[in-house]
């Protein structure tokens, strides 16, 4: 029989993400069923199976960075990636609350993972937790993370590792099963709370990693709790807010603390989590507006997304539609564009591409049966591949249009016409996608060697088709420079995308370039916002 092991360390880390994302992949629809609290929305499991993914693809880059050399990471890296990685990627109020406990237990971790850390680790993650939540409910995960760690706690100071694992999650099972007589919405569901069943099955496989043994499943309904009455019961989620706002925040903490009032005021199931300039923000409003507009005040705000509960609601009872489109846009501009045209959007922040679950967390958000998916980049092909491949085992008909610019996705949703058939759509899309001839402008940070010739730090580079074409000094003149090598070869609209520091001026003198020198071509201007490049440009 093997020995247990003295101390949590880098490998048990990697397994414990490996398997905590296998065992929440089994289990996420199952817990999306139970999801009635605080918005029977149906999601909690597909959110913390996407928090966990982050958190786990963290930890793999970690260990990828080790790969030329002898040793493995440190067992700090490891969960310190683990944690930033669940923080950048949560999703809902159950996957920020499982962020803010996993940075908890990382704090502690960080520094041993022997048993007497781990009791410690386990208290910090549950009082974190709680502190995160502007207005804590006993009944939810926070009951359970309370529970597992009161028992890892009253634990023998000789236990080991995994007895202390052993005694928390089964004191995390006894607390989730106590949960319907506690919250009235749960009792009178008949079920638990989604959030803390997600917890017990991420500490479960904690408990494999460490003791090599799946532990006892723990059932998800709990139909011997009489149902609440009287003056326990409260009212149900559809009364709420209207939408759910999230967000990841960079701020200073003073900045924080006023954010957090002010949200407060705002609405409710506020879950702030994060520190060291990094926040992810959760609340549930009926102005989203003022929501973010208060993130803008408190710092940068960025991968904003605003869900309208009533439209889910709606939705969850009727047939999903027949037909929907999933854009990734490099900025919140062409965000909001996108989507007063029926797409669904995912942003993809500068240097930090959506990873598969997000494309197919987008996918389930179209509600449709069938979605047309576009990448808008030549580096997310793979990615979009296989979110398109998981998409489709789950019943969805999805068709990848390999979209490799913003400007090629604006040209295909320009056409897309959900009546006509599927494949007609489309083929019309991907024609419009295919005839625009696309191009951005970038700067150089350092002297290399191009397709133009030699640049310099700081020079403006044209990129064509993805291939640098021109090398300028100012953006003015090499934008016209690049317009006219494309528009040599014919065009009948140009497409201009502007970053949020160009100005408008800018933007009128191309279009008067265009103008004057191509009567017969149109142009149409779109603020793109916080986006990598200065300027897209897109010619049809």
């Amino acid at each position: 029989m093997s020995q247990s092991p003295d101390a949590l360390d880098a490998v048990a880390v990697r397994t414990w993400c490996s398997l905590a994302l296998e065992a929440l992949g089994r289990e996420r629809e199952a817990i999306d069923s139970i999801n009635v609290y605080p918005v029977a929305d149906g999601d909690t499991g597909t959110n913390l199976y996407l928090t966990v993914e982050s958190a786990a693809a963290a930890v793999e880059a970690v260990f990828a960075a080790h790969e030329t050399g002898s040793t493995v990471p440190a067992t700090a890296d490891a969960v310190r990636a683990m944690a930033h990685g669940a923080l950048i990627g949560a999703r809902g109020n159950s996957g920020t609350i499982l962020a803010q406990l996993l940075r908890g237990m990382a704090g502690v971790l960080a520094e041993a993972g022997d048993a007497d850390h781990l009791r410690t680790a386990l208290t910090e993650a549950a009082t974190a937790a709680r502190r995160a939540v502007a207005h804590p409910v006993e009944g939810t995960v926070l009951t359970v993370a309370d529970a597992a760690a009161e028992a890892a706690a009253a634990t023998a100071a000789t236990a080991d590792l995994t007895a202390v694992l052993d005694a928390a999650y089964e004191g995390a099972r006894t607390a989730l099963a106590a949960t319907p007589g506690q919250l009235a919405v749960l009792g009178r569901a008949g079920v638990v709370d989604a959030g803390g069943q997600g917890l017990v099955t991420v500490l479960g496989a904690l408990l494999e990693a460490v003791g090599g043994q799946t532990p006892a499943r723990t059932p998800k309904v709990a139909p011997d709790v009489p149902p609440l009455t009287g003056d326990c019961a409260q009212e149900g989620p559809d009364s709420g807010p209207a939408f759910e706002v999230i967000y990841l925040l960079e701020a200073r903490d003073e900045a924080v603390d006023r954010l957090r009032s002010r949200l407060d005021a705002l609405g409710d199931s506020l879950v702030v989590v994060g520190g060291d300039g990094l926040w992810n923000v959760h609340v549930h409003v009926d102005d989203a507006g003022a929501a973010v507009e208060a993130g803008v005040e408190a710092g940068r705000p960025y991968r904003i997304r605003i869900t309208h509960f009533a439209a889910d609601r709606v939705r969850a009872h009727l047939e999903p539609a027949q037909r929907g489109v999933v854009v990734v846009v490099p900025g919140d501009g062409l965000s909001g564009l996108c989507a007063e045209a029926g797409a669904t959007t995912v942003l993809a922040r500068p240097g930090e591409p959506p990873a598969s679950g997000e494309l197919v967390d987008a996918i389930r958000r179209a509600h449709a049966r069938e979605v047309v998916l576009l990448p808008n980049d030549a580096q997310l092909r793979h990615t979009a591949a296989a979110a398109a491949e998981q998409a489709r085992a789950e019943g969805v008909r999805v068709a990848l249009i390999p979209t490799r610019a913003a400007v090629q996705g604006i040209a295909a949703l320009a056409v897309h016409e959900p009546d006509r058939s599927f494949d007609e759509d489309v083929v019309a899309m991907t024609a419009a996608a295919g005839a625009t001839r696309y191009a951005e402008l970038a700067v150089a940070e350092r002297q290399s060697w191009t397709m133009a010739g030699i640049c310099q730090a700081g020079d403006i580079l044209g990129l064509i088709d993805g291939d640098v074409a021109v090398i300028g000094e100012d953006v003015a003149g090499t934008a016209r420079t690049v317009l006219d090598r494309m528009l040599s070869a014919g065009g009948e609209l140009v497409t201009l995308v502007l970053g949020e520091d160009v100005p408008d001026a800018l933007a009128e003198a191309l279009q008067e370039h265009v103008r004057e020198g191509y009567l017969a071509v149109d142009t149409v201007i779109y603020r793109g916002g916080h986006q990598a490049a200065p300027l897209l440009i897109g010619v049809e």
